[in-house]
């Protein structure tokens, strides 16, 4: 087996610090050094203050191999990542005339005159290697020290991205022989962490030392993720399903898909595979049941459409709740869930059909049924499955996760129509 390739990602800016941006760009760096076989072990973001990105340059220095940096390589006064390596390795900005040219010709082309700043974009330290950016304005830069590589590209995602893919990644695997870092992803529902823990302790106990297993939980579901390292692809693949066969019977109840399945892409296929459609009728959800629902591509298939009853109003007008129910029983009940479901079916005219009503908070709850009281159900031809949810105090959450409560709900009841045809 090859030596261990280890690579650390540090984002400069004040901003990512703040909150004011969405860092997405360890995320995405993350998965490619992965895809070709180095293992991220840490990543780090830093503000805008040299002295911070010098502590954090050293820190990973000490851990990787290959160290990432993203951000601050703008022409402002902020952007100080070209000034702080200069420091760090001990050199001194030159203008680099390859990056000049590039530069001159990025503004020529938009007919946009060049100021000072933008000349300086072509300032680099000395002993680095220049990147050429062919989507902007801000060269990549490649150093080398003590053994350890480190690469400083723009933070502008689509930029850094550019840069990765067709220069950063390609001499990554010229300078390295990788071993092969492959994932399998089991996706389950209906069942909690901690309860999934002890039910495959045995089995997680069992798992071969080159086999590592995470619990990513995540409203309502729990993936698995499958990590093996080696050299040799199809023995990778082999142990990694041995080990899914071993552990399917475990938990198989709760499984729902794999490795880039989402709940609401495993429903459409089964939609489609039994030639039926589905309709929501949603309360305390407001439609994002529905919304999960044609975030999949070829949704027209098989949704019809949605009635977000908030009211009681609608529930009685457009889907047939009875007044004596509300009364009696009240919006957030069984009965009224069970209605709402049956009167969507009948109204959007589809196979089957699935209703949210509930507390979704802060406020509304009441001792006999505090916020996150939910019920939920579904309806078919032949009969409708209820359920009752006990959720938090939170209404985002409750959200989220009545939507993938109620959706898996749909889910085993076509599993179990589907089986009772058979």
């Amino acid at each position: 087996m090859n030596p261990i390739v280890r690579a650390e990602i540090i984002t400069i800016g004040d901003e990512i610090l703040f909150g004011q941006i969405t860092d997405t760009n360890t995320q995405w760096i993350g998965a490619e050094l992965t895809g070709i076989g180095i293992y991220p072990v840490r990543k780090t973001s830093v503000g805008d203050i040299q002295e911070d990105i010098l502590s954090a340059l050293s820190e990973a220095s000490q851990r990787a191999d290959v160290i990432i940096v993203t951000g601050g390589l703008g022409p402002t006064k902020d952007d100080i990542t070209k000034h702080t390596f200069c420091k760090y390795f001990g050199s001194e900005l030159k203008i680099n005339e390859e990056a000049l040219a590039l530069v001159t010709e990025f503004f020529a082309k938009r007919g946009r005159a060049m100021t000072e700043l933008n000349i300086q974009q072509a300032a680099l330290p000395t002993n680095c290697t220049y990147i050429p950016n062919l989507w902007g304005t801000a060269p990549g830069m490649w150093f080398e020290k003590d053994e350890v590589i480190y690469v400083s590209l723009p933070g502008v995602p689509y930029e850094m991205k550019s840069l990765m893919e067709h220069a950063i990644l390609p001499k990554l695997k010229e300078r390295f022989s990788f071993n092969i870092i492959q994932h399998k992803i089991i996706r389950t529902i209906g069942i909690g962490e901690s309860f999934l823990a002890e039910t495959i302790e045995d089995w997680e106990n069992a798992l071969p030392s080159h086999i590592k297993l995470a619990y990513l939980p995540h409203f309502g579901q729990v993936k698995l993720r499958l990590t093996a390292t080696g050299d040799n692809q199809k023995t990778l693949d082999a142990a990694l399903r041995n080990q899914v066969e071993l552990l399917l019977p475990l938990i198989e109840d709760y499984v729902f898909g794999y490795d880039t399945d989402e709940l609401e892409s495993v429903i459409g296929k089964l939609l489609i595979d039994s030639d039926a459609t589905i309709g929501t009728a949603e309360s305390c959800t407001g439609g994002f049941v529905a919304n999960q629902i044609v975030n999949i591509p070829g949704s027209s298939q098989y949704f019809e459409g949605s009635v977000v009853s908030y009211s009681n109003a609608v529930k009685i007008n457009i889907l047939g709740v009875s007044r004596e129910t509300l009364e009696d029983y009240g919006a957030v009940s069984e009965q009224t869930a069970k209605e709402m479901a049956e009167g969507a079916r009948r109204a959007l005219k589809t196979t089957y059909a699935i209703a949210t009503t509930g507390i979704a908070g802060p406020d509304g709850g009441t001792p006999e049924k505090p916020v996150g009281t939910v019920w939920i159900a579904c309806a078919t031809p032949t009969e409708t499955v209820t359920q009752l949810l006990t959720l938090r105090n939170n209404r985002k959450i409750n959200i989220e996760l009545t939507s993938s409560y109620v959706l898996n709900l749909l889910r085993k009841t076509i599993l179990k129509t589907v089986t009772e045809k058979i």
